[in-house]
This record gives structure tokens, C-alpha cells and sequence, in this order.
């Protein structure tokens, strides 16, 4: 099958075949007939299977009606409303609106927080027929009142598990509420929950449902690869299998924000090019860093979750999960952004024993058993084993937030043995002649002047003021007349 047989316009069939697509893909095939005759579609997907053209292609063309090259904002009115978590992944959309809509006369905008709203507001005066947005920034604009969605005809959520998952739903619930009820929906994600279906049933109307693949399944391109190691030694593991591999480029996930800083830190001081991404980050220091690291001037990006989702990294050669999520579904996501549109990819991580547990829930998730190995041709130098040590000592606790024993026992080890040999022990220690006028009571030197001692005594309650008063006679002693 060809995109031809797909029905699509002339306009679209030549954006495709710039970007040298020839055959589209199995959820493209199935999704792209439904929405061309109008019908709401509910599809789920492995990502990386070209999910985000399934929806924009019979997009633009159900749009293509509106298409003109006037100035005046009234013929540019928002038709099509693309709901996204993220920043990365609205940008990105936005990104295929234009490529594949390079032909078409239509305008598109995305916008979302982090950065000044002063341009998207100008932006929105213009006009604009499609709109990309995260749901916050979204609010803002209505409240504001830059931005109408009245004329709204298509509406897409796209990660929408994620969105449920990052609190997004009373922000969905109020955009909906001014949206027409007459318009087309259409909802895409790698995975769907319980949940989000029931959603869907509120949502949708008599929707197409599209399963090309298992739920929370990983792409069948992507080989997986478990390396069990002690918790402190993961960053030298890390350094080693970057050298070793010769991995040029590689995404590697941490959960938290300050992990995330301190490993692409350690990185960076042992040579390698590194960077980290997550949500703490300016907006502009996030797409720099993930610029520099698709350009390939970053050898290593450093994320957390924020990035697991619909970014499209191409010929991403690895993606190594530093530490194992705690959702077995957002190991489906990240290992997503490799293996994309057919290609090869690897999967590692790195699981400590307090980590077992979460391997379980993604090894039953994926319904496969994932191979597991020992780092046989990784040794840790006394020098890498000794700032190890160093980094435990700092960090003071272990992973699962207990003090180790066995430092504690070290520690009492070198002061017993410091009281042994003497040194730094305060009972060897020459006590010092104590000086006599420190044990005598403070007596005021005689010269003190009077005042001094005035002020010292309690205070006394100047007397009362007599003041005149007026009385009035007692009522007794008035007469009757």
C-alpha cells in the first residue's frame, strides 16, 4: 500500500514524498481512512511507529477548505486544536504541521509555558487555523481572552495517558467546556489504561478503535540488556560502557531532577560531552541542550521523564535507564525514543538489589524475561573505588535511606585507634593553668558613676497627676416642682 491509495491531496502526497516516505506505516494505514470521512478514532500504538502523522496528514486536508493567503486575522480562525503534555512534544508536532503542510495555505502556532507570552499573543492576533498547545499555557490564553476556540472543528489529544498521568484532566474538562460539541476527536498514545478509555467513552463518539500492536508493548526492533550492579558503582558503569561501547550518542534517564544534575556533572568531569534535560531547566536551555544533542555536539543527554515522551531523535543509537522508573509503563516510553520507523536500537539498564522489584513489574508488563548480566569486563580501580567511597561518605546514606554499618564501624575503628596512638585525642592533652581572675564574681570598678547605678534600680511609678473633674449633682437632691 501507498500513501496514494490513502486518498490524499496532491499537496500532502508531495510533502511525503520530500521527506522520502514512500509506504506508510501500520497504524498510518489504518487511522488516515477513518479521520479523512469525519469519524472519531481512538488508536493505540507502539510510539515511534509515525503516530503523530496518522493524525496531521487527514488533518490538513479536512482543513485544506479554509486554506487562503489573506492578511486579515478574521479568515484565520483556529479550526484544529492539538492538546499535548509537553513543551518537547508540542513543538514537535507543530514541527510536522509544517512540514507536511508545506503546500497547503494554512497557519499554525504552538505555544506553551515556560517563555514570554508577549510573541504568542501577537502570534494569535494574527490569526492562525491550527493550534499546538500544552493544556496551562492554553488557560492562560483564554483567560486572557488572545485566543478563540469557537470555530474549533478538530480536536486531538495526543499522549493522552500521560496528560491523566501529569494531572491534567480539570485543565482538559475546562477546555472542552468551550469547545463546539459538534466537532471531530481523536485521541493517540503509545499506551492506554483502564482509565483512559473510560475517559474516551465520554469523550468520543462512536469512535474507530485502532490496536496495531499489544498494549504497553515495546517495539519488537528494540533489544533489551540488564546489567546488575552495586548502587554506588552505576556512574563508573556508566562511564565504562560509554567508553567501551564507543556510543556516540545515548540517552540516559534518571527519576529525579538533582540525579539528573549529578550524574551529567560527573560525566562531564570524566571527559565526556554530557548534558541534562528536565523540567527545572529554562525553556531555552532545554532546546539548546536538546539541539546540541541531536546536531551531535552532545555525546550524552542526561533526562528525566519529561523526555520519555514524543520526542523523535532520529537514528538514536541508545537509550540506557540509569535508574529503573517506578512505573513499568514509563519504561515502555523511554526505551521508545530508539527503534523508531523500523530502525535498530538498544535498550540498557542498570538495576541495583533494591531495584528488583521494579524489574519484576516491567518484565510482567512486557509479558518477556529480560536478559540479565553480570559487568564481568568492568573493574573498578582503587582509585574509582576510592571515590566511590568519597561519594557515599558525601551522600551519607544509602539508597534505601538507612546509614551503612559498615562505615560506621570504620569510622569507630580509625577513632579508636587514634585514642590508641595518641593523636588528635583530647585526654593526652596538657591542661593549660587556669587564670584566677576568671574565678572571681564580677565586681563594678569603683569609679562606676551614679547613674549607672540609678539605672541599674527598678523604676519607680511617677506620681499621679491631679487633674480637675466635673461633677454633677446627685439626682436625689433635685426637687419636684
Amino acid at each position: 500500500m501507498s500513501f496514494s491509495d490513502l486518498g490524499l491531496a496532491p499537496e500532502l502526497l508531495q510533502a511525503i514524498a520530500d521527506q522520502g516516505y514512500t509506504e506508510p506505516t501500520p497504524v498510518q494505514a489504518k487511522a488516515i481512512p477513518p479521520i479523512l470521512l469525519g469519524q472519531d478514532v481512538m488508536a493505540a500504538a507502539q510510539t515511534g511507529t509515525g503516530k503523530t502523522a496518522s493524525f496531521t496528514l487527514p488533518m490538513l486536508q479536512r482543513l485544506k477548505e479554509f486554506a487562503n493567503n489573506s492578511v486579515s486575522p478574521a479568515r484565520h480562525q483556529v479550526r484544529a486544536l492539538i492538546l499535548t503534555p509537553t513543551r518537547e512534544l508540542a513543538a514537535q508536532v507543530q514541527e510536522s504541521v509544517k512540514i507536511y503542510g508545506k503546500h497547503i495555505a494554512l497557519r499554525s502556532a504552538v505555544v506553551y509555558g515556560g517563555i514570554n507570552i508577549d510573541p504568542q499573543i501577537k502570534e494569535l492576533r494574527a490569526g492562525v487555523e491550527i493550534l499546538v498547545a500544552t493544556p496551562g499555557r492554553l488557560l492562560d490564553h483564554l483567560q486572557q481572552k488572545t485566543v478563540i476556540l469557537s470555530q474549533v472543528q478538530f480536536l486531538v489529544l495526543d499522549e493522552a495517558d500521560r496528560m491523566l498521568d501529569m494531572g491534567f484532566l480539570p485543565d482538559i474538562k475546562r477546555i472542552l467546556a468551550v469547545l463546539p460539541a459538534q466537532r471531530q476527536s481523536v485521541m493517540f498514545s503509545a499506551t492506554y489504561s483502564d482509565d483512559i478509555r473510560g475517559l474516551a467513552k465520554q469523550l468520543l463518539k462512536n469512535p474507530v478503535n485502532i490496536e496495531v500492536a499489544r498494549r504497553n508493548s515495546a517495539v519488537e526492533t528494540v533489544t533489551h540488556l540488564v546489567y546488575h550492579v552495586e548502587s554506588s558503582a552505576k556512574r563508573d558503569l556508566l562511564t565504562h560502557l560509554i567508553r567501551s561501547r564507543d556510543m556516540r550518542q545515548a540517552l540516559v534517564f534518571c527519576n529525579t531532577k538533582i540525579g539528573a544534575n549529578r550524574l551529567a556533572y560527573k560525566l562531564v568531569k570524566d571527559g565526556v560531552a554530557a548534558a541534562a534535560i528536565h523540567s527545572d531547566r529554562t525553556q531555552g536551555e532545554r532546546t539548546q541542550a536538546l539541539a546540541e544533542f541531536k546536531e551531535g555536539r552532545t555525546q550524552i543527554l542526561v533526562a528525566t521523564d519529561v523526555a520519555a515522551r514524543g520526542l523523535d531523535i532520529e537514528q538514536l543509537p541508545f537509550v540506557i535507564n540509569f535508574d529503573l522508573p517506578g512505573a513499568p509503563e514509563d519504561y515502555v516510553h523511554r526505551i521508545g525514543r530508539t527503534g523508531r520507523a523500523g530502525l535498530t536500537g538498544e535498550a540498557i539498564a542498570l538495576m541495583a538489589d533494591d531495584e528488583r522489584e521494579k524489574l519484576g513489574a516491567i518484565e510482567k508488563l512486557l509479558k518477556i524475561k529480560l536478559p540479565i548480566a553480570e559487568a564481568e569486563d568492568f573493574k573498578r580501580t582503587p582509585a574509582l573505588r576510592g571515590e566511590a567511597g568519597r561519594r557515599e561518605g558525601r551522600e551519607g546514606r544509602r539508597p534505601d535511606g538507612r546509614r551503612d554499618q559498615s562505615r560506621q564501624s570504620e569510622s569507630r575503628h580509625r577513632e579508636d585507634h587514634r585514642s590508641r596512638s595518641g593523636r588528635n585525642s583530647p585526654a593526652r592533652s596538657v591542661a593549660q593553668p587556669a587564670d584566677p581572675l576568671f574565678d572571681r564574681p564580677y565586681n563594678p570598678p569603683p569609679s562606676s558613676k551614679p547613674s549607672d547605678s540609678a539605672n541599674s534600680a527598678p523604676r519607680q511609678q511617677d506620681p499621679k497627676k491631679q487633674v480637675a473633674a466635673l461633677f454633677l449633682p446627685p439626682v436625689a437632691e433635685k426637687q419636684d416642682s
